[in-house]
């Protein structure tokens, strides 16, 4: 009889889940109409007309005010977990505190710097973030990775140390 073995590490969880519930900001406004989706775990602007949408070439990382993440609303694929927020939806934005997202490039260390896509590229989807600097994509100021830990899905934790808004 072949023996089994326990895994070391558990995997983080879902992309876009709040994580850790010490100090957590949570904010609700409106996707923009005609927009793009806004999967969970992908970087949010807030537009002058107090709507949300997802970040792109035109924004800088001033403009990034958080996170969706799947607070209220949940997946409607239950075989790949992977939910959106729609073009006139409400969307839940972690403001402050910490969350799962995916990374997509780089090896993330603790306390260090988070990236965002901006601009379509081989490795990575606007929106998302990564863990090294490359073309297309800009360092978030007060947003650093929690323990550097990663897992087999790319999962990682980053937490966003102060609001924007």
């Amino acid at each position: 009889m072949l023996g089994k073995a326990i895994g070391k590490n558990f995997d983080l969880g879902y992309v876009g889940n709040v994580s850790r519930n010490r100090d957590n900001v949570i904010i609700s406004r409106v996707v923009k109409q005609g927009e793009k989706d806004i999967l969970f775990g992908q970087a949010v602007v807030l537009n002058e007309d107090n709507t949300i949408q997802k970040i792109s070439a035109d924004n800088t990382q001033q403009q990034c005010i958080g996170i969706a993440v799947r607070e209220v609303k949940q997946t409607t694929n239950y075989f790949t977990s992977e939910g959106a927020y729609h073009s006139g939806d409400t969307c839940s934005i972690l403001t402050r505190g910490t969350a799962t997202i995916k990374c997509n490039a780089g090896t993330p260390k603790a306390g260090g710097n988070v990236y965002v896509r901006i601009e379509e590229s081989d490795t990575g989807v606007v929106g998302e973030f990564e863990a090294e600097q490359s073309a297309g994509n800009i360092a978030l100021e007060n947003v650093v990775f929690t323990t550097g830990q990663i897992d087999k899905n790319n999962i990682v934790e980053i937490t966003i140390l102060s609001r924007r808004i």
